[in-house]
């Protein structure tokens, strides 16, 4: 793990903290930047985060929702692009699965173009994923 990083398992996280970190990646493009309340609602009901550290500056989040026994949800994987290439994602992955049970699966959406990195780093692809979106209904 790079020595100039701090990692913490569930700190406090500000939305303001949370908005520059997407916006400073590559996740801005995917997520609600444009409403604090659900950043907010996304910081606060995770059950676990694992964030990294460069002095008081967040430039790291692994944002997750588990039961820690079967299933870990990794819903941001996000690095500022001036941290990105030190093996920062990697260790907030590895830090994620640490506080999770022996049988618990680490489980993600990647964007099209992370595929290959999370093939190389031992992810296994899997085409099983259903999406509802919120204005979509189940259908009668």
């Amino acid at each position: 793990m790079n020595r100039d990083i701090e990692y913490r398992i569930n700190t406090e996280i500000s939305v303001t903290q949370f908005l520059q970190l997407l916006e400073q990646s590559t996740l801005a493009d995917r997520r609600p930047v444009d409403d604090l309340a659900c950043l907010e609602g996304m910081l606060e009901n995770s059950n676990l985060t694992v964030s990294a550290w460069a002095g008081n500056e967040l430039v790291g989040i692994a944002r997750s929702v588990t039961d820690f026994h079967y299933a870990c949800y990794l819903s941001d994987l996000a690095v500022a692009s001036s941290h990105q290439q030190r093996g920062i994602g990697k260790a907030l992955q590895k830090l994620t699965q640490q506080q999770l049970g022996p049988k618990c699966k680490l489980i993600l959406i990647a964007a099209p173009a992370a595929n290959t990195y999370y093939q190389n780093i031992g992810f296994e692809h899997n085409e099983r994923c259903w999406i509802l979106d919120r204005d979509s209904r189940i259908i009668e």
